[in-house]
């Protein structure tokens, strides 16, 4: 019995492997710092990428003291519930189920995130549950925690990677070290692909976790205690065995 577990553990992994973890890199630019940021994260790691846009264009946020900016941000605190609160942004196409990290780069508006990636994640934050959240702030000087109390608040359910990164305006130039330190930091290879951990319980049900954040389980027969079924976590069976 001992023996046919190990085999069943073996090919539940080799399945979890088989899964592609993938990323999702969601961010705004408006100086274009963040955007130079999000280039080079792209030459460490492999994901997708989505550009969060304004619906008005040609807006000068910086004029006046970022006056646009600081009223935006001010109706977001005064109604954070609701919708006419966020300005509006161009559309985003993006299946969620496809991810099982989101990593979002956004700067520093008078304390808080950006108002337009507010805005996104006001409509697709509770499509992030239970995923990774990385999370790089650009700021000129201000410490971000307003920031990240912004993503949690936004995403309630995701899984928040500790530290996230914040880079001020002058390190910009120095971004490829300084995101290369904090994926070494997140354990960022392990969340891409890996498994964490195997368990038995006392059902002899295994239960699977990976560290992509990606979790598989096995039903066992009453009879015999091997599992027969394999699921990961949204339903899809991927492997049977009697």
């Amino acid at each position: 019995m001992i023996m046919k577990r190990l085999i069943l553990s073996a090919t539940i992994i080799m399945s979890v492997l088989s899964i592609q973890a993938k990323t999702l890199i969601v961010y705004y630019s408006y100086t274009n710092n963040v955007e130079r940021i999000v280039n080079e994260l792209r030459t460490q790691i492999e994901a997708d990428v989505i550009e969060v846009e304004p619906a008005e264009k040609g807006l000068d946020y910086a004029a006046n003291n970022y006056a646009i900016g600081s009223a935006q941000i001010a109706a977001i605190r005064e109604n954070p519930d609701d919708a006419s609160s966020y300005p509006a942004i161009d559309p985003v196409n993006v299946d969620m189920s496809e991810y099982s990290t989101v990593i979002i780069g956004t700067p520093l508006w008078w304390s808080n995130m950006a108002a337009p990636m507010q805005t996104f994640l006001f409509q697709h934050g509770k499509e992030m549950a239970g995923k990774n959240i990385g999370l790089i702030v650009s700021s000129a000087s201000s410490g971000i925690s307003g920031v990240e109390s912004d993503a949690k608040r936004l995403i309630p359910n995701g899984i928040f990677l500790e530290p996230s990164l914040w880079i001020r305006s002058s390190q910009t130039s120095n971004a490829g070290t300084l995101l290369q330190n904090w994926l070494q930091a997140i354990d960022y290879n392990n969340l891409a692909s890996g498994i964490s951990n195997i368990v038995s319980d006392r059902d002899g049900r295994f239960t699977v976790y990976s560290l992509s954040g990606i979790r598989l389980q096995a039903d066992a027969e009453s009879t015999s205690g091997m599992p027969y079924g394999l699921y990961i976590i949204n339903g899809k069976k991927i492997l049977v065995t009697r």
